[in-house]
């Protein structure tokens, strides 16, 4: 036991400075911030993954501490919303499992807490970080009515007057699609950060859980359709409930579009025809009714998929290696 914890607490701490490093890399390097900011999650979740729950809260504890001593407390604060504590919650649902007996299966198997799920919460997590976020800066139309001025004096040649009516449309239109994008996109990168912290830790030989194929196992949960059915009916309704309406479109939308791929790679398998599909599917991605096709096969594809083990008796499978 003493053994245990010598080596979780290291690990924590490691972890968290790591996290602390790729976040200061990314102020430094605005180029590419997204990426690093999300590559920031990976330390606290191969610890989470790796030695478990004490582990990831040492990290983001030591990550949190670090950011507040170097940058800011607000810094150390919208470090921990965003990446940190995100991070250590689905590294804790990862490592989480029951026997499959209680789930009406098999009574030598252990049943592991879906990806679907965890899809799930992560949509959810970051729709009310986006949501903290646009709380602490004040969001609104507003800012983004002076941004849209910012841009539009920028890029305005000498003698051109831009016409009132669509500069008034590309406001209305900035205001639900910022949120929409940053949620959207942090969904995807976070998912990213959380599959390679899988594989990393299965070479490792620390996982407990499974390594899955996402093909088959990444779908949304069904439920998550009736959430993305409120947030589009509420970017209708305008004001502060349009905005948050748009935000939940983002990041359920980016969930079941991450899930549509994983449909497209499952159903194309063995198919001649694979390659040539699947590269065009992720080109054409990148415009919009393609990407609406793709979300419609994540809508259309909703299920839970439950990976089993042999059970182990010497692990606790509701919370492993903490």
């Amino acid at each position: 036991m003493t053994n245990k914890y010598q080596t979780v607490l290291p690990t924590g701490i490691l972890a968290g400075i790591a996290a602390t490093l790729l976040v200061l890399g990314a102020s430094a390097q605005p180029s590419f911030a997204a990426l690093l900011y999300a590559a920031s999650a990976l330390p606290i979740l191969v610890a989470g993954l790796g030695w478990g729950n004490r582990a990831a809260i040492i990290g983001i504890l030591t990550a949190a501490a670090l950011g507040a001593i170097l940058i800011a407390p607000l810094f150390a604060l919208t470090m921990a919303i965003f990446t940190l504590i995100p991070a250590g919650w689905l590294s804790h649902l990862a490592n989480l499992a029951r026997p499959a007996s209680e789930l009406g299966g098999p009574e030598n198997l252990v049943a592991w807490y879906p990806i679907s799920d965890i899809l799930l919460h992560l949509c959810g997590l970051v729709t009310v970080a986006v949501i903290a976020l646009g709380v602490v800066i004040g969001y609104g139309p507003e800012l983004t009515n002076q941004l849209v001025d910012a841009m539009s004096a920028a890029v305005q040649e000498p003698g051109f007057t831009p016409d009132a009516a669509g500069l008034a449309q590309t406001k209305a239109l900035m205001v639900l699609m910022l949120p929409m994008i940053q949620g959207g996109l942090w969904v995807i990168l976070l998912f990213a950060a959380f599959y390679f912290a899988t594989r990393i830790t299965t070479g490792m030989g620390r996982s407990l859980r499974p390594r899955e194929e996402m093909p088959s196992a990444l779908r949304m949960n069904r439920y998550a359709i009736f959430i993305f059915l409120a947030g589009i009916l509420a970017t209708f309704a305008g004001g502060v409930p349009a905005m948050i309406g748009a935000t939940i479109c983002g990041t359920f939308g980016a969930g079941f579009l991450m899930a549509g791929f994983a449909s497209l790679h499952f159903r194309s398998k063995g198919k001649d025809w694979r390659l040539p599909v699947l590269v065009l599917a992720y080109l054409s991605s990148m415009l919009l009714f393609p990407a609406f096709a793709i979300l419609v096969l994540g809508l259309v594809d909703t299920r839970r998929t439950i990976a089993l083990t042999p059970a182990n008796p010497a692990s606790d499978t509701s919370e492993n290696k903490n």
